[in-house]
């Protein structure tokens, strides 16, 4: 059975080369380019990968289902692009595929436990916990499922999930400008599909669900064990809750003036 592996990125030359090497194993390499100025694209060009453009936007279900269509493997392995495959990680998909050409497995989506990397030390607790104890679904069975919602998107499938052993490493914006920028991004994405969705925002909202998001990652899910690392990622991710609800009161507010062309508003 043949493996694909897709990327999505935007603006990541400084990581897609050590993501392109992790991933030399599979059968075909895929990246969906949303909207990258920087040398990203001419990078992945001297690897040989598939390359498509951004006519999607910004609905990483519709870019996720995109590469899961266009991939010719029977096995789809997402990637982004500031996260790279260990070499347990990659052994086990293979011994996955194998059995899977046995007909010893009967599995359509793989569970791929994430560990992330910040300010020089991997987090273990806080926001990033669930991910690195539980996993994202991220090695799918060709035609086996979709993927739902704009903003962290997930694979939905009737048939049966397992989980791998093995760790996909996760590098995400190392300073905090970067940090700052992805945060307005996502924020502003996410909004809209709430609007979209018919959700409303008010004050209580606005204040309470950042400040109660902030309390059970750093205190209730320990984040303070990850140290000032561990803070600075608890209060960013409290800060783009807060910027979701605070974009979606104002884009329903001026929405019902019908006095307002929602815009991109990033920094």
């Amino acid at each position: 059975m043949k493996i694909s592996a897709v990327i999505l990125a935007k603006n990541e030359e400084r990581h897609i080369k050590k993501t392109l090497e992790s991933i030399s194993f599979c059968d075909e390499v895929i990246l969906i380019d949303n909207g990258s100025t920087d040398r990203t694209v001419e990078i992945v060009e001297k690897s040989g990968a598939i390359i498509y453009g951004n006519h999607l936007k910004e609905d990483f279900a519709a870019l996720r289902n995109f590469g899961l269509e266009k991939a010719v493997g029977e096995w789809v392995l997402f990637v982004d692009a500031d996260e790279e495959v260990t070499e347990e990680l990659r052994k086990e998909i293979e011994e996955v595929v194998r059995h899977e050409i046995k007909g010893k497995r009967k599995v359509n989506a793989y569970y791929i436990k994430r560990r992330d990397f910040f300010w020089g030390r991997e987090l273990r607790y806080g926001e990033v916990k669930k991910a690195r104890d539980t996993g994202i679904i991220r090695l799918v069975k060709k035609n086996s499922g979709r993927f739902e919602g704009k903003v962290h998107e997930v694979f939905v499938t009737k048939g049966k999930t397992n989980t791998l052993d093995s760790f996909l490493n996760h590098y995400p914006h190392q300073t905090v400008s970067e940090f700052l920028e992805r945060v307005n991004y996502y924020s502003t994405i996410r909004a809209k599909e709430l609007l979209s969705n018919h959700h409303k925002s008010h004050l209580r909202e606005i204040i309470g669900f950042p400040l109660g998001k902030f309390i059970l990652t750093y205190f209730f899910k320990f984040g303070f064990v990850d140290g000032a690392a561990g803070f600075a990622y608890a209060f960013f991710m409290a800060f783009h809750s807060f910027l979701v609800r605070v974009k979606l009161y104002q884009y329903k507010k001026f929405q019902d003036l019908n006095s307002y062309n929602i815009k991109d508003d990033r920094l």
